[in-house]
């Protein structure tokens, strides 16, 4: 868990994020075909899963794997507590350029994304 002080309208309040492979049981990552890969985040509880499915939208995982905006999907599987995000590859799969051929090395970006508490700021009522 990550904690951090930000300054607010003149008053210091602390702010606690935590990584996403701390909250999630699992996160991998693999091919969904020549030119797209699938990165899966499986949870524990159900506690954990609402927390990600409320704090992590699709733009945000773009932003993490420097993609376009609106070129990520987002899958919510809350039967399993799951979240599935595709996305397309930077390119095709056995390419000269490919560093990741299976894709598997895609789950640490997601792994690495920082989640707020679950109570905090951005998710109480108003």
């Amino acid at each position: 868990m990550t904690i951090r002080w930000t300054r607010s309208a003149s008053r210091f309040r602390r702010s606690e994020l935590a990584r996403l492979g701390d909250i999630a049981e699992l996160v991998r990552s693999k091919n969904a075909g020549p030119f797209a890969i699938t990165v899966d985040a499986f949870f524990g509880t159900r506690e954990a899963y609402e927390r990600v499915r409320l704090a992590l939208p699709a733009d945000a995982v773009a932003a993490a794997f420097k993609a376009p905006p609106g070129t990520v999907r987002r899958f919510e599987l809350p039967e399993l507590m799951v979240l599935k995000f595709s996305l397309g590859r930077a390119v095709p799969q056995g390419g000269r350029l490919d560093r990741d051929m299976h894709g598997a090395q895609h789950a640490e970006v997601l792994a690495e994304l920082e989640i707020p508490r679950a109570n905090g700021p951005q998710n109480q009522p108003s």
